[in-house]
């Protein structure tokens, strides 16, 4: 993880980037300009982006073409995400961002330090790599992936670290979409402190 670390930060390594519509959290229904990081050292079973995971996979972009990229397309908003976005120093980009006076937010499982200038941080903690306590002073947006009935557990014990500003919200993971939201919405009702994110980009068939 130090290797990629220290890459120069004039580039880094983007699977891919698009301009569509946050589908998921807070700010779902936003239009958003993603970028999507390679890198993971994570590994969720049921990840959907599995292609992301090895770095060296993906091509090294300029960060001002990237960030140009960006501004062409006339967003506000630029999410990083991955992979695992953390396992780089986003320091530059996001500073290349605000420049640009476009909103930084990140995505990220918070498994290695945010390193990076954010408006806005969504921690979407992972079992098989828990989040460093300073991610959770660092969270705005707590988004927990139910896949089964012990997720919910797992999502209180997460919620317990997070400062009282932090949102909170439960999803279900689309391959369980079906079977885990009727119990989600069960769970909000009887806890309403939580709220519930679907992925809504893939209900309207967009990126």
């Amino acid at each position: 993880m130090a290797k990629v670390k220290d890459r120069k930060t004039n580039s880094l390594p983007v699977m891919e980037h698009f301009y569509t519509i946050q589908g998921e959290g807070i700010h779902s229904g936003s239009a958003a300009y993603f970028i999507r990081l390679g890198g993971c050292d994570v590994g969720c079973h049921w990840c959907d982006v599995k292609e992301s995971w090895d770095v060296n996979a993906h091509p090294l972009i300029e960060l001002k073409k990237l960030v140009g990229e960006v501004k062409k397309a006339g967003a506000s908003i630029a999410v990083i995400t991955g992979g695992e976005p953390a396992m780089h120093n986003l320091k530059t980009l996001t500073a290349l961002l605000k420049k640009n006076s476009i909103s930084t937010h990140i995505e990220t499982s918070g498994s290695s330090a945010i390193i990076g200038d954010f408006d806005w941080v969504c921690l979407s903690p992972k079992k098989r790599k828990a989040p460093l306590s300073s991610s959770f002073k660092l969270a705005d947006e707590l988004k927990v992936i139910i896949y089964n009935k012990d997720d919910f557990d797992w999502a209180e014990k997460n919620a317990a670290l997070v400062s009282k500003k932090c949102q909170l919200l439960l999803q279900p993971e689309w391959s369980k979409a079906e079977k885990m939201t009727p119990l989600i919405v069960e769970y909000v009702k009887k806890h309403p402190r939580w709220q519930v994110s679907l992925q809504t980009h893939k209900y309207m068939n967009v990126p």
